[in-house]
């Protein structure tokens, strides 16, 4: 007893499945905003409910398709049955896990706070970026459940 909460319990190929949905939906919240950015699509949200400013546009990209690539490195890992990307890894697993959590944890904090400072955007206004850091956490946490529990 780790006293982390229960993660889902997947197989390699289940948990491939799972990442590569949770991926895809990343690829395309960044595509989505490179987008705006190039493009300023009147169908999709402007660039102020996609971004935070926190990193300037061109590193946020940079870092996002470092993201995208190891995203894809470790389902293609799995569907290989590459050992590396199975594991077990449970002295790594379990904190991921519990960081996962926290994560997520963090994100609808950080909703709430939104929500009440700016309630003329209640219940999605500059959502955007809080929805797809809990996509993140979700990926997190699929990928540490089978690293501890491999």
């Amino acid at each position: 007893m780790t006293g982390v909460p229960p993660a889902p319990e997947l197989g390699a190929v289940e948990t491939a499945a799972v990442l590569a949905l949770l991926s895809a939906l990343f690829v395309a919240r960044v595509a989505g905003q490179a987008l705006v950015v190039l493009r300023h699509p009147s169908w999709l949200p402007p660039m102020d409910q996609w971004y935070s400013g926190l990193l300037p546009y061109p590193q946020l990209l940079a870092s996002q398709i470092a993201i995208c690539v190891g995203m894809a490195l470790v389902v293609l890992g799995l569907l290989a049955g590459a050992g590396w990307a199975i594991g077990p890894y449970p002295s790594f697993g379990t904190p991921l896990v519990v960081a996962a959590y926290v994560y997520a944890s963090a994100m609808a904090v950080r909703y709430v706070v939104r929500m009440v400072r700016r309630p003329d955007q209640r219940w999605l206004g500059g959502c955007i970026p809080i929805v797809f850091h809990i996509v993140l956490a979700a990926w997190l946490l699929v990928v540490a459940a089978l690293w501890r529990d491999a």
